[in-house]
């Protein structure tokens, strides 16, 4: 049996991690931080809380990750922890670079000192590309960011690709685009979409406030972006990739989409608050996912407006 430990287990994408390692007969552990053990909806939303082992685990203490590491000794890591809210970055930058940045460090460095043969899956960010440079990007574009966030993740990836070329480490950086679920936090703005029209819808609320609705973002089904984390460490050797849909769609074209499932005029309730926009923000990001189609054999198949209907009607349902 197969072990792995998932540093942010008790996140949208650890919980969906989580839920397709045990499907394939792993032993999972997740790390989670003292004051998180009562945060595991997500995991009981799926069924699984109970098959999972959590341990304490904090990216900010370098001893307590040497110890999990020893302990454990999992077969595979999957680094998904982070302060991973954009806008939070700009209130907290130091606490991001902290634990986005210098957590996958004391990370890797942990393994490296206790079991070199440990593979590492490091959670990258289109982020990273910000100010992009060419469209659409790929695993050759360079980065150009444009939040604390995004500066920790290119921190956080440059010291997974140092590890992987210093000490012959296992390390794969997926460079995963937005990737959205009934699971994603209401912080995010396609739940917080989602969720506001189903209390509009049950008159709950009367109006949504967004920001910039011209932002526009690669996005696709979380469920399906954890297969391609797995797929990466099972590769004969180490690389980096994307993974993305191939297709752009605008915060406004999000608002229209869900609104539209429910017959309703989107007009009428969203209002663009200009305190919402960050100080620096990303225009459009558009994925290049052909080297994990050719080398994973991975590729999405839950499209924008099918995506946007699952997560309508999930909201409808929790409201």
């Amino acid at each position: 049996m197969p072990t792995a430990l998932i540093t942010g287990i008790t996140g949208q994408d650890g919980a969906y991690l989580a839920q397709l390692l045990l499907e394939k007969g792993y032993k999972v552990f997740g790390g989670v931080r003292r004051n998180g053990y009562n945060s595991k909806g997500r995991l009981d939303y799926l069924g699984i809380a109970d098959e999972v082992e959590t341990v304490p685990l904090e990216l900010l203490e370098h001893t307590n990750l040497l110890d999990v590491v020893e302990r454990i000794q999992p077969d595979e890591i999957y680094n998904l922890a982070a302060q991973s809210y954009v806008g939070v970055s700009f209130q907290q930058p130091v606490f991001t670079a902290e634990v986005t940045g210098l957590g996958a460090l004391r990370l890797l460095e942990a393994v490296q000192k206790v079991n070199r043969k440990i593979k590492f899956y490091q959670a990258s960010s289109s982020e990273m590309f910000g100010k992009v440079r060419a469209t659409p990007q790929n695993e050759e574009t360079p980065f150009h960011p444009r939040s604390p966030y995004a500066v920790a993740k290119a921190f956080a990836h440059w010291c997974s690709v140092n590890y992987r070329e210093a000490y012959g480490m296992f390390v794969c950086c997926g460079i995963l685009f937005n990737h959205e679920s009934p699971l994603r936090g209401l912080e995010f703005v396609t739940r917080k979409i989602t969720h506001s029209l189903a209390r509009i819808k049950k008159g709950k609320q009367n109006k949504l406030q967004l920001g910039n609705l011209e932002a526009q973002r690669d996005w696709g089904y979380a469920p399906e972006y954890v297969q391609a984390m797995w797929a990466m460490l099972q590769q004969a050797e180490p690389d980096d990739y994307v993974v993305a849909t191939g297709e752009a769609h605008s915060v406004r074209e999000f608002v229209q989409e869900a609104f539209a499932t429910l017959e309703m005029d989107w007009q009428d309730y969203v209002v663009v608050d200009e305190e919402l926009r960050r100080p620096a923000d990303v225009e459009l990001l558009i994925g290049d996912y052909s080297k994990a189609r050719s080398k994973l054999g991975w590729e999405p198949s839950t499209r924008f407006k099918d995506l946007v209907g699952i997560m309508v009607e999930e909201d409808l349902k929790r409201v």
